[in-house]
């Protein structure tokens, strides 16, 4: 061999070694494992807060008394191929069950319990609700539609929740235990009932294969051969193979949160770029005079009374937007740009009162935070949550009996 030869493979060989670590690492284990967890913490929270918030008027915006008629919503998720379980049936009862389990299932993934199951109704119900009033909402309704379906596709389970917790405490229940399977079942039987009894009429979950019942389906079956295979041949290339199999969907779901964030903030840059408003360096001032955007009067009018500080902020928008997807990459200037982007939310929630919103964008913007500071503030947590149960159990222990010795 040629010493240029030589030179050749042994450049090649960092090469091939780094492809083939980053290979074992895509298809060995889930990145990321605290920030999929702070995702899916922020969405659950926004989305079950909304329906929380929105209780009082929930019939008038979701219900049977929707300005949006049911007729509307059938046909409009007929032609887009859509869904919602909203629309099988008119009736009231049907439509208080759906919206209390969707605050129901937004609570038991946000503490994490059985998070592959409760992912998946996640997605249901936020495609019921907002599928139900398409007319109803914001962007952050969008960012949380978009993430709903991405956490489906996460282990977004596998610290900070009762699924990590049971894992902990009980290893020999790592597979979902008794629980596990019984509710697996139960949504199985949903599922077919909902499938063949002809409640979800209207091709809104038709048996065809690119259909949402072959989404549904497919995670239904795969959880179940996976707790199969685990149990009867736990070491074999089966079950590895769905184990690698979930490792890279994992893995594709957080590289698609990401980049849809960074695609999220692109748009929006580039798009008040091309607006008059944002260049003359005056957009800001006038959301703070609208009736609709002014939760705090006073606050907005002594901003509005301050032309130079309107016009950085509406310039300093622009640049780090359209500066985040390109900056966010590099490890010190990414810490600097998520420091301005949390300012900026808070000042949206705060002038605009738009706290939804600003809570949707922060929690996709979590994909992109440094572990080390995930683990400083999940040990901080800790220590404060252990420190309030003690306070709470040491209020509630019994007093010492007296006895007639003592």
């Amino acid at each position: 061999m040629t010493p240029a030869g030589l030179r050749g493979r042994l450049a090649a060989a960092p090469r091939s070694l780094g492809l083939a670590d980053a290979w074992a690492s895509f298809t060995g284990r889930a990145v990321a494992p605290h920030q999929a967890a702070a995702v899916r913490i922020g969405i659950t929270l926004c989305f079950g807060g909304f329906l929380l918030r929105e209780w009082p008027d929930r019939r008038m915006l979701y219900g049977d008394r929707a300005a949006w008629s049911l007729g509307l919503a059938r046909q409009m998720l007929t032609r887009d191929h859509a869904f919602s379980v909203l629309v099988w049936s008119g009736d009231r009862w049907w439509f208080e069950a759906v919206y209390t389990a969707a605050i129901v299932v937004s609570g038991l993934l946000l503490l994490g319990w059985r998070t592959r199951t409760m992912s998946v109704l996640f997605l249901v119900c936020v495609l019921s609700v907002q599928n139900r009033s398409v007319l109803i909402g914001d962007g952050g309704d969008n960012v949380v539609h978009l993430m709903a379906v991405y956490l489906a596709f996460t282990r977004c389970g596998q610290v900070w929740s009762l699924d990590a917790r049971r894992r902990r405490l009980h290893p020999e229940r790592a597979d979902g235990g008794p629980a596990g399977v019984r509710l697996w079942v139960v949504t199985g039987v949903l599922l077919a009932w909902a499938q063949f009894s002809g409640i979800a009429k209207l091709g809104m979950l038709d048996p065809g294969l690119y259909s949402w019942s072959t989404v549904f389906w497919g995670f239904w079956l795969l959880g179940g051969g996976w707790w199969l295979l685990g149990r009867r041949d736990p070491g074999g290339e089966p079950r590895a193979l769905l184990d690698a199999l979930g490792d890279m969907l994992h893995n594709c779901a957080m590289l698609v949160i990401a980049a849809e964030t960074c695609l999220i903030y692109a748009t929006a840059g580039w798009y008040k770029i091309s607006g008059s408003l944002w260049q003359s360096g005056s957009a800001v001032y006038y959301p703070l005079h609208l009736a609709y955007f002014d939760p705090w009067p006073g606050l907005s009018q002594v901003l509005a009374a301050h032309p130079v500080p309107v016009f950085l902020i509406t310039y300093g928008t622009v640049v780090v937007q359209v500066a985040f997807p390109f900056l966010v990459f590099h490890r010190r200037i990414k810490n600097v740009l998520l420091v301005l982007m949390v300012i900026e939310h808070l000042a949206i929630a705060i002038t605009l009162g738009l706290p939804f919103f600003s809570l949707a964008m922060l929690s996709a913007d979590a994909v992109f935070l440094p572990t080390g500071f995930l683990l400083r503030l999940g040990a901080l947590v800790t220590r404060r949550a252990e420190r309030l149960r003690g306070r709470l159990l040491g209020r509630s222990a019994p007093l010492p009996q007296v006895t007639a010795a003592g």
